[in-house]
Protein backbone atom coordinates (compact mmCIF):
# COMPACT_ATOMS: atom_id res chain seq x y z
CA UNK A 1 0.00 0.00 0.00
CA UNK A 2 1.29 3.48 -0.76
CA UNK A 3 2.60 5.62 2.68
CA UNK A 4 2.41 8.96 3.34
CA UNK A 5 2.77 11.27 0.40
CA UNK A 6 5.45 13.28 0.32
CA UNK A 7 5.24 15.09 -3.65
CA UNK A 8 2.25 15.76 -5.41
CA UNK A 9 2.23 15.35 -9.19
CA UNK A 10 -0.39 16.95 -11.26
CA UNK A 11 -1.44 16.07 -15.07
CA UNK A 12 -1.44 19.16 -17.07
CA UNK A 13 -4.03 18.84 -20.17
CA UNK A 14 -7.04 19.50 -18.86
CA UNK A 15 -6.26 18.21 -15.12
CA UNK A 16 -4.96 21.93 -15.07
CA UNK A 17 -5.60 23.43 -18.34
CA UNK A 18 -8.67 23.16 -20.47
CA UNK A 19 -8.56 22.81 -24.14
CA UNK A 20 -12.10 24.90 -24.17
CA UNK A 21 -10.25 27.77 -25.81
CA UNK A 22 -9.59 25.41 -28.90
CA UNK A 23 -13.19 25.10 -29.82
CA UNK A 24 -13.33 28.16 -31.67
CA UNK A 25 -10.55 27.28 -33.99
CA UNK A 26 -12.36 24.12 -35.36
CA UNK A 27 -14.97 26.54 -37.22
CA UNK A 28 -12.03 27.99 -39.67
CA UNK A 29 -10.89 24.45 -40.47
CA UNK A 30 -14.98 23.88 -41.53
CA UNK A 31 -15.15 21.44 -38.65
CA UNK A 32 -17.88 21.73 -35.95
CA UNK A 33 -17.28 23.06 -32.48
CA UNK A 34 -18.45 19.65 -30.70
CA UNK A 35 -15.77 17.50 -31.90
CA UNK A 36 -13.32 19.13 -30.05
CA UNK A 37 -13.44 15.96 -27.80
CA UNK A 38 -13.46 13.72 -30.35
CA UNK A 39 -10.26 14.63 -31.50
CA UNK A 40 -8.65 15.17 -28.14
CA UNK A 41 -9.78 11.44 -27.59
CA UNK A 42 -8.29 10.41 -31.03
CA UNK A 43 -5.01 11.96 -30.14
CA UNK A 44 -5.04 10.07 -26.89
CA UNK A 45 -6.19 7.06 -28.31
CA UNK A 46 -3.59 7.17 -30.64
CA UNK A 47 -0.37 7.97 -28.20
CA UNK A 48 -2.11 4.74 -25.89
CA UNK A 49 -1.46 2.48 -28.86
CA UNK A 50 1.93 3.42 -29.65
CA UNK A 51 2.79 3.21 -25.71
CA UNK A 52 1.29 -0.14 -25.92
CA UNK A 53 3.77 -1.58 -28.60
CA UNK A 54 6.80 0.22 -26.94
CA UNK A 55 7.01 2.95 -29.68
CA UNK A 56 6.48 7.27 -29.01
CA UNK A 57 5.65 9.88 -31.19
CA UNK A 58 5.87 13.48 -29.30
CA UNK A 59 2.41 14.30 -28.53
CA UNK A 60 1.80 17.75 -30.76
CA UNK A 61 2.39 15.02 -33.99
CA UNK A 62 -0.04 12.15 -32.55
CA UNK A 63 -2.46 15.32 -32.14
CA UNK A 64 -1.79 16.75 -35.48
CA UNK A 65 -2.22 13.50 -37.06
CA UNK A 66 -5.61 12.74 -35.33
CA UNK A 67 -6.98 16.53 -36.72
CA UNK A 68 -5.38 15.47 -40.02
CA UNK A 69 -7.86 12.19 -40.19
CA UNK A 70 -10.75 14.20 -39.14
CA UNK A 71 -10.38 16.95 -41.57
CA UNK A 72 -10.23 13.96 -44.51
CA UNK A 73 -13.18 12.36 -43.14
CA UNK A 74 -15.11 15.34 -43.16
CA UNK A 75 -14.44 15.56 -46.71
CA UNK A 76 -12.41 19.25 -46.06
CA UNK A 77 -8.64 20.12 -46.71
CA UNK A 78 -5.54 19.19 -44.52
CA UNK A 79 -3.67 21.63 -44.67
CA UNK A 80 -0.29 21.43 -42.43
CA UNK A 81 0.01 24.90 -42.15
CA UNK A 82 -3.81 25.41 -40.97
CA UNK A 83 -3.47 22.24 -38.47
CA UNK A 84 -0.44 23.96 -37.30
CA UNK A 85 -1.89 27.30 -36.40
CA UNK A 86 -4.72 25.22 -35.02
CA UNK A 87 -1.95 23.20 -32.95
CA UNK A 88 -0.53 26.39 -32.17
CA UNK A 89 -3.47 27.19 -29.91
CA UNK A 90 -2.16 24.89 -27.47
CA UNK A 91 -0.01 27.53 -25.79
CA UNK A 92 -2.97 29.98 -24.71
CA UNK A 93 -5.14 26.85 -22.45
CA UNK A 94 -6.26 28.58 -19.29
CA UNK A 95 -5.50 27.30 -16.38
CA UNK A 96 -8.81 26.08 -14.00
CA UNK A 97 -9.84 28.67 -11.76
CA UNK A 98 -8.67 26.96 -8.59
CA UNK A 99 -5.39 25.60 -9.67
CA UNK A 100 -3.43 28.88 -8.38
CA UNK A 101 -5.77 27.78 -4.72
CA UNK A 102 -4.46 23.83 -5.53
CA UNK A 103 -0.96 24.66 -5.70
CA UNK A 104 -0.55 27.09 -3.29
CA UNK A 105 -1.78 24.71 -0.82
CA UNK A 106 0.06 21.79 -1.53
CA UNK A 107 3.12 24.71 -1.22
CA UNK A 108 1.96 26.16 2.40
CA UNK A 109 1.97 22.12 3.09
CA UNK A 110 5.79 21.94 2.31
CA UNK A 111 4.52 19.32 -0.19
CA UNK A 112 6.48 19.88 -3.46
CA UNK A 113 4.38 19.81 -7.18
CA UNK A 114 5.56 18.84 -10.37
CA UNK A 115 3.80 18.48 -13.55
CA UNK A 116 3.67 15.62 -15.45
CA UNK A 117 2.51 15.95 -18.83
CA UNK A 118 2.34 13.95 -22.53
CA UNK A 119 2.84 17.18 -23.92
CA UNK A 120 6.15 18.72 -24.48
CA UNK A 121 8.21 20.36 -21.43
CA UNK A 122 8.92 23.65 -23.33
CA UNK A 123 4.88 23.74 -23.99
CA UNK A 124 3.63 22.93 -20.46
CA UNK A 125 6.52 25.53 -18.59
CA UNK A 126 5.26 27.96 -20.89
CA UNK A 127 1.63 27.13 -19.79
CA UNK A 128 2.73 27.54 -16.07
CA UNK A 129 4.80 30.54 -16.44
CA UNK A 130 1.37 32.27 -18.60
CA UNK A 131 -0.99 31.07 -15.53
CA UNK A 132 1.53 32.38 -12.79
CA UNK A 133 2.02 28.98 -12.02
CA UNK A 134 5.53 28.10 -12.72
CA UNK A 135 6.60 29.54 -8.95
CA UNK A 136 4.92 26.77 -7.26
CA UNK A 137 5.90 23.97 -9.06
CA UNK A 138 9.34 22.26 -8.75
CA UNK A 139 10.06 20.78 -12.23
CA UNK A 140 8.23 19.88 -15.02
CA UNK A 141 8.17 16.22 -16.40
CA UNK A 142 7.43 15.51 -19.87
CA UNK A 143 7.24 11.86 -21.70
CA UNK A 144 9.48 13.14 -24.09
CA UNK A 145 12.31 12.23 -21.52
CA UNK A 146 11.12 8.81 -21.00
CA UNK A 147 9.86 7.83 -24.80
CA UNK A 148 6.62 6.29 -24.21
CA UNK A 149 3.47 8.35 -23.09
CA UNK A 150 1.31 8.33 -19.93
CA UNK A 151 -0.21 5.43 -19.09
CA UNK A 152 2.86 3.03 -19.36
CA UNK A 153 4.60 2.92 -15.49
CA UNK A 154 7.36 3.75 -16.83
CA UNK A 155 6.99 7.35 -16.61
CA UNK A 156 5.36 7.53 -13.16
CA UNK A 157 8.22 5.41 -12.27
CA UNK A 158 10.63 7.97 -13.65
CA UNK A 159 9.27 10.41 -11.63
CA UNK A 160 9.22 9.02 -8.55
CA UNK A 161 12.96 7.88 -8.83
CA UNK A 162 14.03 11.60 -10.31
CA UNK A 163 12.59 13.24 -6.93
CA UNK A 164 14.32 10.96 -5.16
CA UNK A 165 11.29 9.06 -3.70
CA UNK A 166 9.38 5.66 -3.67
CA UNK A 167 6.60 5.23 -5.94
CA UNK A 168 4.98 5.10 -2.90
CA UNK A 169 5.29 8.49 -1.73
CA UNK A 170 4.16 9.76 -4.64
CA UNK A 171 0.67 11.01 -5.33
CA UNK A 172 -0.51 11.93 -9.20
CA UNK A 173 -3.91 13.93 -9.13
CA UNK A 174 -5.71 14.26 -12.43
CA UNK A 175 -8.80 14.63 -14.13
CA UNK A 176 -8.02 10.85 -16.41
CA UNK A 177 -9.07 7.81 -15.22
CA UNK A 178 -6.43 6.27 -16.82
CA UNK A 179 -3.95 8.58 -15.73
CA UNK A 180 -5.00 7.64 -12.52
CA UNK A 181 -5.34 3.87 -13.08
CA UNK A 182 -1.68 3.98 -14.49
CA UNK A 183 -0.41 5.87 -11.14
CA UNK A 184 -1.65 3.12 -8.96
CA UNK A 185 -0.26 0.17 -11.18
CA UNK A 186 2.97 1.55 -10.89
CA UNK A 187 2.41 2.04 -7.31
CA UNK A 188 1.25 5.41 -6.46
CA UNK A 189 -1.14 7.12 -4.93
CA UNK A 190 -4.08 8.67 -6.79
CA UNK A 191 -6.42 11.61 -6.54
CA UNK A 192 -9.01 11.53 -9.04
CA UNK A 193 -10.48 15.51 -10.29
CA UNK A 194 -14.24 13.89 -11.00
CA UNK A 195 -15.48 16.89 -12.49
CA UNK A 196 -19.06 14.81 -12.48
CA UNK A 197 -17.31 11.78 -14.03
CA UNK A 198 -18.27 8.27 -12.45
CA UNK A 199 -15.24 6.20 -12.01
CA UNK A 200 -14.69 3.03 -14.31
CA UNK A 201 -15.32 0.26 -12.66
CA UNK A 202 -12.63 -1.98 -14.25
CA UNK A 203 -9.78 0.45 -13.35
CA UNK A 204 -7.79 0.38 -9.87
CA UNK A 205 -10.05 2.61 -7.63
CA UNK A 206 -8.23 5.81 -6.66
CA UNK A 207 -6.82 6.75 -2.87
CA UNK A 208 -8.75 9.83 -3.15
CA UNK A 209 -12.14 11.00 -5.52
CA UNK A 210 -12.60 14.99 -5.30
CA UNK A 211 -14.95 17.35 -7.07
CA UNK A 212 -12.52 19.95 -8.50
CA UNK A 213 -8.51 20.52 -7.91
CA UNK A 214 -8.90 22.42 -4.85
CA UNK A 215 -11.08 20.22 -2.41
CA UNK A 216 -8.76 16.93 -4.06
CA UNK A 217 -5.46 18.91 -2.83
CA UNK A 218 -7.29 19.29 0.49
CA UNK A 219 -7.85 15.69 0.69
CA UNK A 220 -4.81 14.77 -0.25
CA UNK A 221 -3.74 16.94 2.94
CA UNK A 222 -6.21 15.62 5.15
CA UNK A 223 -5.07 11.95 4.11
CA UNK A 224 -1.46 12.82 5.51
CA UNK A 225 -3.38 13.75 8.84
Amino acid sequence: MPGPIRAVAFDILETVFSIESLRPGLTPLGLPGNILETWFAASLRDAFALAATDDFAPFRSVMGDALADLLQRHNLPVMENRIAAFLDGMTNLEARPDAHGAFATLAQANLPVVAVSNGAAAATQHLLERAALSSLVQRVFSVDEIGFSKPRREVYSHVARSLGLPASALCLVAAHPWDVHGARSAGLHGAFVARGQLWPTTMKRPTIIGDELLDTVEAVLALNG
